[in-house]
């Protein structure tokens, strides 16, 4: 059940969770909001609908808008003199796969052949192939940023609830005019047969949309397609930096590539996502699985379960069996990452790690005698990459055996070096063969010794905590990649 909850954890997490927050918050790979003085896209989804496209048709057509149509391949099929009215009135057609199924529900080859099969469709009826995609409820999986290739995936900046008919003409209305700005991109329904949508709704939006249209002529603004608005938001952004670079050079003499400072602290806009994305994720597992923390909780938390692998035989004739009470601990992702930031080597950050484990091991002794269930936990136990250097504190190491489980893992800490590490992109792919997880083990009484005042472990420790503060690695550590991240 556990090794069950872990998977679910971790398939929820980079599957589903991640690639929704990096793409709705922070924009990676879609296209959410334009820059511009005039220019508004107008997009509609789920249609087309033989009811309400003719009617919207006609509206845009009366004000000489355009807009975007995101079509379910279903309905395209059914209604081809539909979509060949939106193409030839010069609207944009895109996909909102071929039924309106959630992404997060599908596997990606699924996913694939929906928008597949939905493209074909529009092409065989317009010939011309579609270029934007919409996620159903604007939801993406881990894949989609790769799978959809040439497609842009486009989302929006505001949507009003028009799918509901008790919202009414005269309050979507309102909420439409309140958003009424340049750059905008709309979501709005012209079909109402949708899981949760109302049959009539959309009769409310074209009743609001016609108003809208007239205060929009009004103040001066454009309603295009949503590659007219990607195209002026491009030219805009470059012109912006253009005059960047200019006013740089004007106030510094110096071009903006000449400028000087710590590269390595300075990270990207995705990066910081990602980093986002990873800290919520921590807040999340630690309220799921009652993480403590050891100390003062700056480098370590812990939890107390029973061990479900197989039987571990470990140094001085010690067994860990299933059943058993483990203590599991868990890097602090914080102060992993701000460590990964500061350190110029791979070896700089292993050092710091070996360092902070061994004056983390006597809090971590003590804590077995205030945590609940601490009197009766067999071992230590974490989860690596492989750490060179902790056998020399008292750990067995032992690969995981090959499975789900284990390759879930190797999954979630390659991404965590991709995060932390000085030029994680790079060892990632470079070292990727050597990149295994295993299980770091230390028997109970061995923990023990590390409180131990008078216990021989304590002389040695001192003399390895004095190498390691003047910046020598472990004796019996090779220096070779040290680093080891604990899930």
């Amino acid at each position: 059940m556990e090794i069950i909850l872990w998977i679910g954890f971790y398939f929820l997490t980079f599957y589903a969770f991640l690639p929704a927050l990096v793409s709705r918050l922070f924009g990676f790979r879609v296209f959410m909001k334009g820059v511009s003085d005039t220019d508004i896209a107008l997009t509609f989804d789920d249609g087309p609908d033989p009811e309400y496209t003719p009617k919207l048709l006609d509206l845009l057509k009366k004000h000489g808008a355009k807009a975007t149509f995101f079509v379910v391949g279903e309905n395209a099929e059914r209604h081809p003199e539909l979509i060949s009215r939106i193409h030839a009135e010069g609207h944009i057609l895109g996909i909102h796969n071929y039924l309106h199924h959630s992404n997060w529900l599908m596997r990606p080859s699924t996913v694939q052949k929906h928008i597949r099969t939905t493209s074909e469709a529009i092409k065989r009826i317009t010939g011309t192939r579609a270029m934007y995609y919409r996620p159903p409820w604007g939801i993406l999986n881990v894949f989609d940023f790769r799978n959809i290739g040439y497609l842009q995936i486009v989302l929006w900046s505001s949507l009003f609830n028009d799918w509901k008919k008790r919202v009414g003409a005269e309050k979507l209305y309102k909420r439409m005019r309140k958003k009424l700005k340049p750059g905008q991109v709309f979501l709005l329904h012209d079909c109402g047969t949708t899981l949760g949508a109302d049959r009539e709704a959309p009769a409310n939006t074209i009743a609001a949309l016609a108003r809208i249209l007239d205060d929009g002529r009004e103040l001066g603004y454009r309603f295009v397609g949503i590659d007219d608005l990607i195209a002026v938001t491009e030219r805009a952004k470059k012109n912006r930096k253009v005059s960047g670079d200019i006013r740089m050079q004007e106030e510094t003499g110096k071009p903006r590539d000449g400028a000087e400072g710590d590269v390595r602290a300075s990270i990207g806009w995705l990066k910081k996502a990602v980093v986002a994305g990873w800290m919520l994720y921590e807040k999340a597992f630690h309220v799921v699985f009652r993480l403590r923390p050891v100390g003062s909780g700056h480098f370590f938390n812990y939890r107390i379960r029973k061990y479900t692998g197989a039987k571990l035989d470990l140094r001085d004739g010690e067994t860990l069996r299933p059943g058993d009470l483990i203590m599991e601990i868990h890097f602090e992702n914080q102060m992993l990452f701000d460590l990964g930031m500061k350190a110029k080597t791979t070896l700089q950050i292993g050092i710091r790690i070996i360092r902070e484990m061994q004056n983390a091991l006597p809090d971590m002794a003590k804590e077995l005698s205030t945590a609940p269930n601490g009197d009766r936990v067999k071992a230590l136990f974490g989860i690596s990459m492989i750490h060179r250097g902790a056998e020399s504190l008292g750990f067995d190491t032992v690969e995981l055996p090959k499975g789900l489980f284990a390759w879930t893992t190797k999954q979630y800490l390659k991404f965590l070096m991709r995060v932390i590490h000085p030029a994680g992109k790079d060892r990632v792919r470079g070292k990727d063969d050597t990149m295994h997880p295993r299980m770091l083990v230390m028997h109970r009484e061995m923990l023990l010794s590390w409180a131990d005042e008078s216990s021989p472990r304590k002389r040695k420790r001192e003399k390895e905590r004095k190498a390691v503060a003047h910046g020598e690695p472990n004796a019996n550590a090779s220096t070779e990649e040290p680093l080891g991240t604990l899930v």
